[in-house]
C-alpha cells in the first residue's frame, strides 16, 4: 500500500505543477511584463477545461492498452505530453509579448493534465481500499498545494533569478519524475473493461444512480462547496481593499497559507480511517465556521498581518479537511468498471460549484457587504455538513468495523 500511494503522489504532485505555475507564476510574470488585469483574467479560463473533462473520461474507461497497462498506458502517453507541453515554452523567453502561442500551449497542458487526472483517479480508485481512500485523498488534495508551491513559487523565484529557460526547464524535469515513477509501474490486470463507449457513457448517468448518490452530489457537495468557496472568493478583493500590496497578497495567499494546508489534507486522510467520513466532516465543518469568524474583521476592513495570515491559514486547513471528505465519499461511489468517469462526473460538479460560489459571493458582496455574505457561508456549510453526517448514518455498510468492533457510520451502500 506504501508503493501504492507513493506512486499516487507522485503524479497528483506533477500534475498539478503546470497548474500551480499557469494560474499563479505566469500570472505574476505577465503582469511583471505589463499584461493588463483584463488579459490576465481571460488567462484564468483555461481552467474550465477541468470542470467539462467528464465528456472524454468514459473514452479511458473503455480503451487502454491490455499489454502496458489499461490506464498505464494512458499515463505514460499523458504524463509524456506534459514534459513536451512544458518544454514547448521554451522559445517564448518573453512571454508578455508573444501572448497567443503560450496561452495556446496552456491550454493543451491543461487539457492534458485535466485527462491525465481521469486516468489517476481511475487507478486511485482500483488500487485503494475503502478504509485507505482517505489517505488517498488527502494525499491527493495536499498534492494540489504542493505543486501550487512549487510550480507557483519556486519556479517564479527562479524566473526572477535566473531567467526564463531555467525555470521551465526545472518546472518540466520536475513532471518528468511523473513519467518515470509511470514507467516503473506495473499496473493489476484488468478483467472488468466495459464492453462499449456506449456503456462508458451510460455510466455518466448511472453513477447517480446508487443509493444516496443524488442526495450526497446534488445536496451536500453543493452547500458545502458553495458555502466555503464563497468566503474564499472574498478574500482576495477584501486583502486588497484592507490596503495590502499585490505582492504581499500573492506570498500569504499563495505560499503561506499552502503549508497548513497540506498538513491538514494529510492529517484529515487519515482521520477518516480512523474515525470515519462523518466525524471528520464535522471536524471540518465547525473548523470553516470558527475561521470564518476570525475573518470577520478582515471582512470589516481590518487586517493586521498577524491575526489575518493566522485566521487565513486556519480557514484554508479547514476548508482542506472538508474537501478531502468530499472527495473521498466521491470515491465510494466510484465503481471499479468506470472509475474515471464516475469520479470525474462527481468531482467535476464540485468545481462548477465552486465557480459558481466565487462569482454569486462577489455580486452578493457588491450589494450586500463582506461580513454579511461571510456569515451566510457559515449557514450553508452547517446545513452541508447536518446532511452530509444524515446521509453517512444512513448509507453505511455493516462490514465497516474498525478494530475493536466499532462501527464506521460513514460509507454508502
Amino acid at each position: 500500500m506504501r508503493g501504492r500511494l507513493g506512486t499516487l503522489t507522485a503524479l497528483y504532485v506533477t500534475q498539478y505543477l503546470g497548474i500551480g505555475f499557469i494560474t499563479v507564476g505566469l500570472t505574476a510574470i505577465l503582469r511583471d511584463g505589463g499584461t493588463s488585469l483584463d488579459t490576465l483574467a481571460l488567462l484564468q479560463f483555461v481552467g474550465l477545461v477541468w470542470p467539462v473533462k467528464f465528456l472524454w473520461a468514459p473514452l479511458l474507461d473503455r480503451y487502454g492498452s491490455r499489454h502496458r497497462g489499461h490506464y498505464r498506458s494512458w499515463l505514460l502517453a499523458l504524463q509524456g505530453g506534459l514534459v513536451l507541453a512544458l518544454l514547448a515554452l521554451l522559445p517564448f523567453d518573453r512571454p508578455a509579448g508573444q501572448l497567443g502561442p503560450v496561452v495556446a500551449i496552456c491550454v493543451a497542458y491543461v487539457f492534458l493534465s485535466a485527462t491525465q487526472d481521469i486516468a489517476v483517479d481511475a487507478v486511485a480508485v482500483r488500487l485503494l481500499s475503502e478504509r485507505s481512500r482517505g489517505t488517498g485523498n488527502g494525499i491527493q488534495v495536499a498534492a494540489s498545494y504542493v505543486g501550487n508551491l512549487l510550480g507557483g513559487g519556486a519556479c517564479v523565484v527562479v524566473y526572477d533569478r535566473f531567467g526564463w529557460v531555467p525555470a521551465i526547464l526545472l518546472l518540466a524535469g520536475l513532471t518528468a519524475v511523473g513519467l518515470l515513477v509511470v514507467w516503473r509501474f506495473r499496473e493489476p490486470e484488468r478483467t472488468d473493461r466495459v464492453a462499449s463507449a456506449g456503456q462508458a457513457y451510460r455510466a455518466l448517468l448511472s453513477v447517480l444512480g446508487q443509493p444516496g448518490c443524488r442526495r450526497w452530489t446534488f445536496g451536500v457537495v453543493p452547500l458545502v462547496y458553495v458555502g466555503a468557496g464563497a468566503t474564499y472568493a472574498l478574500v482576495t478583493p477584501a486583502l486588497v481593499d484592507a490596503g495590502w500590496s499585490l505582492a504581499r497578497v500573492g506570498v500569504v495567499t499563495g505560499v503561506v497559507t499552502s503549508l497548513p494546508a497540506i498538513v491538514a489534507g494529510l492529517v484529515a486522510g487519515a482521520a477518516i480511517g480512523r474515525f470515519g467520513r462523518g466525524r471528520v466532516l464535522v471536524a471540518g465543518g465547525v473548523a470553516l465556521a470558527l475561521s470564518t469568524a476570525m475573518l470577520l474583521p478582515l471582512m470589516n476592513g481590518r487586517a493586521p498581518l498577524g491575526g489575518t495570515v493566522a485566521a487565513l491559514c486556519c480557514f484554508m486547513a479547514a476548508y482542506t479537511i472538508a474537501n478531502v471528505v468530499l472527495y473521498t465519499v466521491n470515491m465510494d461511489y466510484s465503481r471499479p468498471g468506470t472509475g474515471g468517469t464516475d469520479f470525474t462526473v462527481l468531482s467535476s460538479f464540485g468545481l462548477v460549484c465552486s465557480f459558481v460560489a466565487a462569482a454569486v459571493a462577489l455580486a452578493a458582496a457588491d450589494a450586500f457587504g463582506y461580513p454579511t455574505v461571510a456569515v451566510a457561508s457559515v449557514v450553508l456549510v452547517a446545513l452541508g455538513v447536518l446532511l452530509g453526517l444524515g446521509h453517512q448514518r444512513r448509507f453505511r455498510r455493516p462490514s465497516d468495523v474498525l478494530p475493536g468492533g466499532r462501527k464506521l457510520a460513514e460509507v454508502p451502500g
